[in-house]
Parts: structure tokens; C-alpha cells; sequence
């Protein structure tokens, strides 16, 4: 019988640490940080203080020792990149770092930790619709974002970045074209004016790097893209314009998407004071996403894995 209430004991005196043990951890950091007193952290949290010191010192189990090792590599993630969210961790810790877990753990581990993604911005297109357009298309997409291969629809916009020289604000304008199978940047082009050779660069540049591509081509109505010499070229290279109706921007969604991606990830919140240094993070970040940012969508994979996937089947 006494071993029986012993053992009793013992199992409610473990209960009590695992119940209590955000309040204990909640001691630890703000001594820590603060330099409070234990034993009036202690009473303010409805603790004894041995049972907070016996806590402090106990011996750390399987699971608390890995979580730490987990809640490290996590901390350097979010370092890294801030923008990423619980679930794109999670992928990336079975990606990169070989490590095996589910998203309520990573979400709980998260909370625990005050890991939390960037704020997302409202994207503000710049696309100048058409005053008096010289090619209207039909929305021939009409919202079907899915393809059955690469090469198949392309999507594509104009959106604008700010820099500074002093006090002065400079733009450039970014034009590129997205592939809807793999969403991966088929091309892009960066320029001081959001004009038609901006667009036509874009464009020529996919075909160059793409001689057989026939897709259907999808935008909204920006002067560029309603230009007949715009519809010409597209004519010439055997591909289907379609164009978004008037103020419908979900008509473009994914294009949209990959705006505020990027503009989310690497241009709020940060200040550039250069036209090379804005250039080069627009550089940079095209082909991080294309070869290295995984996407649940495309089935944990990059765009270009997902492309090549798609090639070596073929």
C-alpha cells in the first residue's frame, strides 16, 4: 500500500512540472531578462520555489532535448528568412536539415518560441490600363490556374520597386512572365520606365530561351499588352492571348501571388539606396525562388524541380 501511494506521489508531482512548466519557463526568462526576484516571480505565478528550482535542475527528457535541437535550427531559419511561416519551416527542416516532424509540432514550437512570420503587405500594381486599346482579348483563362505541363499558360505583369539617393525616390519597373504548371520565372526584365520595350523585352526573352512554346498567353489590359504590335509578336510565335476583364485582378491571381511573395520576403521593410542594390535583390530572389523555395503546391518541390521532373518523364 505504501509503495502504491509512492508511486502515486511521484506521478503527480511529474504532472504538476508538465502542467506548470510555462510558468516556470516564464520565471527562468524574466529573471534572466529582468533580474526579478524568483521568490516573487514564484508567488506571482501560484508556485513554491522548490518546486521551480527542482524544475530548473531536473534532468531534460528525450523529447525536451530534441525540441531544443529543433527550436535552434528553427531560430536560424526564421533568422534567415523571417517571411517563412510554421508550415514553410517544416519544410524546410525535412528538405534541408533532415528532420522528420508534423506541423502542430513545429506550430507549438513556434508559439512557444514568439516565431512569427512578417507581416504581409497589401501589393499596389502599377499596370496602366488602356486608354484607348488597339487589341482587346477575351479572358480565355477564366481563372483555370491549373496546366497539365510546362510551356502550357503563362501569365505575366509589371509591378514597381523604390529606391533612394538621399532624399529622392527613384522606381524600377519589374516585367516577367510565370508558367502555371511549375510557377517557376520563365523571364524577367528590369527597367527605369514601364513601357512597351519593358514588355516586349520580357517577352522576346522567353521565346529565346523557349523556341518551341506555344502557350496561352495571359495578362491584364496595361496599354503594353493591348498594343497590336504586342498582339502581332504574340501571333508570330503561335500563342493564344487571353486578358484579364476590366478591374478584375483575381483574373491574374497567380502572377498577383508571386508579387507579393517577393515583395513580402525581401523589399518591405527594407530601405535601398541604389538602383544596383535593388536590382540585385530582385536578381537574387528570382533564382533563390526558382531553385531553392519549396512550394506545397507543386508537392514540397522548387518550380525548377518540378519543371525538370515534368522534362525527365517526358
Amino acid at each position: 500500500m505504501f509503495l502504491k501511494k509512492t508511486g502515486g506521489n511521484r506521478e503527480e508531482a511529474r504532472l504538476s512540472l508538465v502542467r506548470n512548466e510555462s510558468i516556470y519557463q516564464a520565471v527562468k526568462e524574466e529573471n534572466e531578462e529582468h533580474n526579478y526576484p524568483i521568490l516573487a516571480l514564484c508567488r506571482l505565478g501560484g508556485v513554491s520555489r522548490a518546486a521551480y528550482y527542482k524544475w530548473l535542475h531536473r534532468d531534460m527528457s528525450k523529447g525536451e532535448l530534441e525540441n531544443e535541437h529543433i527550436t535552434s535550427i528553427m531560430e536560424q531559419i526564421h533568422g534567415e528568412y523571417p517571411d517563412k511561416g510554421y508550415r514553410r519551416i517544416r519544410d524546410d527542416l525535412e528538405r534541408y536539415h533532415d528532420i522528420k516532424v508534423n506541423d502542430k509540432r513545429v506550430l507549438r514550437i513556434c508559439r512557444k518560441n514568439d516565431i512569427k512570420s512578417t507581416i504581409k503587405y497589401s501589393n499596389n500594381g502599377c499596370t496602366r490600363q488602356a486608354a484607348n486599346p488597339q487589341y482587346i482579348a477575351e479572358n480565355v483563362l477564366n481563372r483555370n490556374f491549373t496546366a497539365e505541363a510546362p510551356n502550357e499558360k503563362w501569365l505575366t505583369d509589371v509591378t514597381e520597386f523604390h529606391y533612394y539617393v538621399g532624399i529622392e525616390k527613384h522606381k524600377v519597373y519589374l516585367s516577367a512572365i510565370l508558367d502555371l504548371y511549375d510557377r517557376r520565372i520563365v523571364s524577367y526584365i528590369v527597367g527605369d520606365s514601364n513601357n512597351n520595350a519593358l514588355v516586349f523585352d520580357t517577352f522576346d526573352e522567353a521565346v529565346k530561351n523557349n523556341p518551341d512554346a506555344h502557350p496561352l498567353f495571359h495578362s491584364d489590359r496595361g496599354y503594353q499588352y493591348t498594343n497590336r504590335s504586342f498582339h502581332s509578336r504574340l501571333e508570330a510565335a503561335g500563342m493564344t492571348q487571353s486578358m484579364s476583364r476590366v478591374a478584375k485582378c483575381i483574373d491574374n491571381g497567380p502572377m498577383e501571388g508571386f508579387w507579393g511573395i517577393l515583395k513580402r520576403e525581401r523589399y518591405y521593410g527594407n530601405r535601398f539606396t541604389s538602383r544596383g542594390s535593388i536590382i540585385e535583390m530582385i536578381k537574387t530572389y528570382i533564382e533563390y525562388y526558382n531553385t531553392k523555395r519549396l512550394q506545397r503546391n507543386l508537392g514540397v518541390l522548387t518550380p525548377m524541380e518540378k519543371h525538370e521532373m515534368y522534362l525527365r518523364v517526358a
